[in-house]
């Protein structure tokens, strides 16, 4: 939900954008009733603050801003995550990883921007070749999103490891397109790699949290500001959220590339099946 997304980057803005979204987290409807103007003059603040506010939120200005938490507040979706404890019965586990989960993909879909989502897509149909980089666990969230674009006929690869991804980026130009995957954004080596794309004169399309330092290189950034996640026995929602955007891209490719991909995978779907033992077989 937007609101869990304000209060969790709270600390990490301006005195004068906190000042902002302790405004937006006590009165977020009467937010969504007035102009920048008069959100300035009640909070105490300047317009630029509001702008400056917008950006490190991941979005383009007040506007966006404002659809996005108008979409939070009529979901009206609970932002509270109960950890799991030591003693946790088997019932207990599955709701609570569930909860966790579902609420990280709602508070995404509430804030990822459409136009930066038709952005990636546009930048990766018309890409010569793609590379997806992620490190840890974001490097399965980055094998996986190849797997699908392996399957669109796309010329493709992912890497995990940092001095491979590294010096793979370095030999990028203009045409290649790079996903960095990273749910921080402050991972050093997949940084570095972005830049050192992005030097050679290949576009960048970053998974990351919106107020991070791979989101401000980024072509394109496509922001996943899901909370860290505390409990240290629950796996990392980002790799779903992560996993998710993944999906909307392929998607959203496969759709631009028309009739003939379509035919192209119903082919390799029908090999597929044949691979399949027959129900009726004992």
């Amino acid at each position: 939900m937007m609101l869990s997304q304000v209060e969790a980057m709270r600390d990490q803005l301006r005195p004068s954008e906190r000042k902002l979204a302790d405004y937006v987290l006590e009165s977020p409807r009467e937010v969504l009733d007035l102009s920048m103007t008069e959100v300035a003059d009640r909070a105490g603040v300047s317009q630029p603050t509001i702008a400056r506010f917008c950006r490190a939120l991941g979005f383009s200005g007040f506007r966006e801003f404002k659809i996005r938490l108008a979409q939070g507040v009529a979901a009206g979706v609970p932002a509270v995550y109960r950890d799991v404890r030591p003693d946790e019965p088997v019932p207990g586990v599955a709701a609570k990883v569930l909860d966790r989960t579902i609420g990280a993909l709602i508070q995404v879909r509430n804030t990822l921007s459409s136009d930066a989502v038709a952005a990636a897509i546009a930048l990766l149909a018309a890409a010569r070749r793609i590379e997806f980089y992620g490190a840890g666990g974001s490097g399965i969230a980055a094998q996986d999103m190849q797997h699908k674009f392996f399957r669109l006929g796309m010329p493709s690869v992912a890497y995990s490891d940092p001095h491979t991804f590294l010096m793979s980026a370095a030999l990028l130009s203009d045409g290649d397109v790079v996903v960095a995957i990273s749910n921080t954004g402050r991972t050093r080596d997949i940084v570095d790699a972005a830049k050192a794309a992005l030097a050679g004169g290949a576009k960048v399309i970053a998974i990351t949290h919106g107020n991070s330092p791979l989101a401000r290189i980024a072509t394109v950034g496509l922001h996943a500001n899901v909370d860290e996640d505390t409990d240290i026995f629950s796996p990392m929602t980002s790799r779903t959220s992560h996993l998710a955007i993944g999906d909307i891209l392929a998607v959203g490719v496969a759709l631009q590339r028309g009739p003939a991909l379509a035919e192209k995978l119903r082919k390799a779907k029908d090999l597929i099946v044949g691979r399949r033992i027959d129900p009726l077989e004992p």
